[in-house]
């Protein structure tokens, strides 16, 4: 079990106590990326007996990478600092692993606070236009939530894990693109139960990353045509003074060198699929309101 955190030292001690509840007894990495307050010793004083991992700047998602690289189990769930797992999701997710060797990330069901309202990316997700696999469980899907999936080590670490260029937000599509251009299987079993009680206020400069990111993934592993088109969209959102796009697209642009040096396409067959699920599925708003960047792209 993989948590990242970062000056949320409240929401992580009510995380640790979720997990510590589990049947599972998981192990827990817990990756405190440059907290400025007492997050380190509150999480050593924690009765869950996490592993810390102390980073000495700010990592972002590629913390992750770090606790995966770190842990030493055949799967690895993740959560946030402000998400835990129902009891009992974890062996499920283990035992649908074990039964699927193809497998090589599930994303799980997420419900959002306390009135448990479905997240709208679950009803994205199930009916992805993806056909069933023979070989996967559930239904067979290009993205996932971060703060609810389960992932197969090997899988995880042989794709390079979350890239290093996008730092942070919705940084999951990418991920799902490269497993499957990797071979392995990404699904949504909806029997996986996720709780995500998100603050109410969004972290500053969420939007705009989002936005970046999703420009960057296009450069980094779709066809020219399509990474010029979503540049020249967020251009014109830009010159249009659309809130946050002149700060995304600015952002991209210093990205775009190592975007190019790196830039690698997709197998045909998975652009297939993308242009498959981005023809027929709209892009939902979070259960907290937000918009998570382009989960079209992620079912």
């Amino acid at each position: 079990m993989v948590v990242i955190t970062r000056d949320r030292c409240a929401s992580l001690l009510r995380t640790l106590d979720r997990l510590a509840e589990l049947p599972e007894r998981p192990e827990v990495i817990v990756v405190d990326n440059a907290s400025g307050d007492d997050t380190a010793e509150r999480v050593r004083d924690h009765p869950v007996g996490a592993r810390l991992l102390t980073p000495r700047r700010n990592t972002g998602a590629l913390g992750r990478n770090l606790a995966v690289q770190q842990a030493g189990t055949r799967y690895v769930a993740f959560s946030d600092d402000d998400s835990w797992w129902r009891p009992g999701a974890l062996r499920t997710a283990a035992a649908l692993l074990d039964a699927h060797p193809r497998l090589g990330l599930l994303a799980a069901r997420t419900l959002v606070g306390p009135v448990e309202t479905e997240d709208p990316l679950n009803a994205v997700l199930a009916a992805s236009p993806l056909p069933p696999a023979e070989d996967l469980p559930g239904r067979p899907v290009l993205g996932f939530l971060g703060c609810a999936a389960v992932v197969r080590r090997r899988a995880f670490l042989a794709v390079g894990g979350y890239h290093p260029l996008l730092f942070f937000g919705a940084e999951e599509t990418l991920l799902a693109y490269d497993l499957a251009a990797g071979g392995w299987g990404v699904s949504y079993e909806p029997s996986l139960v996720a709780h995500h009680h998100p603050a109410a206020e969004e972290r500053p400069g969420r939007s705009p990353r989002v936005r970046r990111n999703a420009l960057l993934t296009d450069w980094l592993r779709r066809p020219l045509r399509v990474a010029l088109g979503g540049t020249g969209r967020l251009a014109l959102a830009a010159a249009r003074r659309d809130p946050g796009a002149a700060t995304a697209l600015c952002s991209a642009l210093v990205r775009l060198p190592a975007a190019l040096r790196q830039r690698r396409t997709l197998p045909p067959h998975v652009e297939d699929a993308v242009r498959t699920v981005e023809r027929r599925q709209p892009e939902p708003r979070a259960a907290d309101g937000r918009r998570p960047g382009r989960r079209k792209a992620r079912a």
